[in-house]
């Protein structure tokens, strides 16, 4: 089967199967209820992560031997999936999420999913088996905790998944382009759903997860240039906006003395997330959903240009995108400070 006629396939069975999953998952009482640091006003089903899930199960039957070698990722990815749908249930602890999502990278290490630029020496293995473990859950939870206005999560998916695409196209990787092109139509067919301006179903922390989870692992599994650092540099600028969500979200509640360790860190939930500040600077939500997807799309094009080039270009481009993040945090820092001095006058 020819891909456009799959990618075709994938999205109408997603978005055939999305209303029904909609109402299994109400039918289930399976939903999100606002409060806290909810945005939204009115109680919404999850379960959306299942009908993107049963999107790229479709694909990988309908091409199963050309993606054999990617099994272990979807394996895993289901082990990710399954735990989610049981937190979005009955909740999870920390410690228990943690650990299954460690048993998951665990497992995609063990087929060959890794860091692989540490040079040769005694402490290669480990080093690139911690750092591998650290990308993996890293990246799984920053994208969860990007999934936190309509569309936001899987509309940035999409253009991660796109750029990747780009890329593996280019390189002509075409087994995990495939893969890659199973998963973005999957989120296509699921997007209108879950649009911006009003979700008729959310993805849920088993959605969220499982994106993450894959994105993460497609990072580690393509060969991205004979050159390492530009191998290193084309997922980093790809996934550019939840890796720095979650590295300055960390940074403030840490100064801020709101977690002291990884098990408050993944306990914590507050609205203090790029997307939160943002729509507190004064951006609607779909404002903040848009300007996140233009981020997320310059730092992709610029992957997709260094994707040929030296080490050196690679690394300036790194610190572009350094600098530009850094001159966000700032904004966003003083924007907090301003207003709290606001609400105070007031």
């Amino acid at each position: 089967m020819r891909i456009p006629l799959l990618f075709g396939i994938i999205v109408l069975l997603v978005a055939v199967i999305t209303p029904l999953v909609r109402k299994l998952a109400l039918l289930l009482g399976i939903v999100d209820l606002p409060g806290g640091r909810k945005i939204h006003d009115h109680a919404t089903p999850l379960l959306g992560g299942l009908a993107i899930y049963l999107g790229v199960l479709a694909g990988i039957l309908i091409r199963f031997q050309s993606l054999t070698q990617y099994l272990p990722i979807f394996v895993s990815a289901s082990f990710i999936l399954i735990v989610g749908i049981i937190d979005d249930v009955k909740g999870l602890s920390a410690q228990v999420r943690m650990f299954c999502q460690l048993l998951a990278a665990l497992l995609v290490i063990y087929y060959g999913v890794r860091v692989t630029f540490v040079p040769l020496g005694l402490w290669k293995d480990p080093i690139e088996v911690l750092l591998t473990l650290f990308w993996i859950i890293g990246v799984t939870n920053a994208y969860n905790y990007l999934d936190g206005l309509n569309g936001l999560a899987t509309g940035s998916a999409v253009i991660n998944l796109f750029c990747l695409w780009s890329v593996l196209n280019s390189t002509k990787q075409y087994a995990l382009e495939l893969m890659v092109i199973t998963l973005m139509a999957a989120c296509i067919g699921f997007l209108p759903y879950n649009n911006y301006k009003r979700a008729k179903i959310f993805l849920g922390d088993a959605g969220s997860t499982f994106l993450g989870f894959m994105l993460a692992c497609f990072a580690l599994a393509g060969d991205w240039a004979a050159n390492n650092a530009v191998k290193l540099s084309i997922p980093i600028l790809i996934l550019g906006v939840p890796i720095f969500d979650m590295i300055f979200t960390t940074i403030m509640r840490i100064k801020e003395e709101k977690i002291a360790n990884i098990i408050e860190w993944l306990k914590y939930g507050g609205k203090d997330h790029f997307h939160h500040y943002l729509v507190d600077l004064g951006l609607s939500p779909s404002g903040a959903v848009r300007f996140i997807y233009f981020i997320t799309f310059s730092l992709g094009i610029s992957a997709i240009m260094v994707s040929n080039d030296s080490a050196w270009e690679a690394g300036l481009t790194l610190s572009q995108a350094g600098i530009i993040f850094g001159v966000i945090a700032v904004l966003i820092v003083v924007g907090k400070r301003r207003r709290s001095g606001w609400k105070k006058v007031q």
